[in-house]
């Protein structure tokens, strides 16, 4: 039998993205005062905490960055993307949810400066790459993606 403890195993950091749908448009918020990508838009996300479900993230996340309440039988998961940014390899999992309560607001306003509802195909230029790669596949209905790999 295999001793599995002494096996020493590849970790990825992973985050969470949601994709807030209403009327054929997707919420966006625009970063700022955060030193990376600051102007440009993405959506709410954030990363995994240590002893935290995906699905709690989700939540959590949603709450934290655009003051909404989603519940887990209201998101789907739609994507996923393996992402190598700036020489560091993650995991990047995109949630869809059309049903929430609240109304998204800037809930961080030292994080973003802006929400907008933009069509999902009219994204605006500034965007994080990987963000509108993922919306484009998630409005092609593909479920997995690369980003920032190499394919030489």
């Amino acid at each position: 039998m295999l001793n599995m403890s002494k096996r020493k195993r590849f970790k990825l950091s992973l985050s969470v993205f949601l994709l807030l749908i209403k009327e054929n448009k997707v919420l966006l918020i625009k970063r700022s005062n955060t030193g990376w990508m600051d102007g440009y838009y993405s959506v709410p996300a954030g990363a995994l905490d240590e002893g935290e479900n995906i699905s709690k993230a989700i939540i959590r996340e949603s709450k934290e960055e655009v003051d909404i309440n989603l519940t887990k039988k209201n998101i789907k998961l739609v994507h996923a993307m393996h992402n190598m940014t700036h020489a560091e390899e993650w995991i990047g999992l995109f949630f869809f949810a059309n049903k929430w309560k609240g109304e998204p607001k800037i809930n961080e306003p030292h994080k973003h400066s802006e929400l907008l509802w933009s069509p999902i195909n009219k994204l605006p230029k500034n965007i994080i790459p990987y963000v509108a790669q993922a919306i484009k596949e998630f409005s092609k209905q593909n479920q997995y993606s690369e980003f920032g790999w190499d394919t030489n």
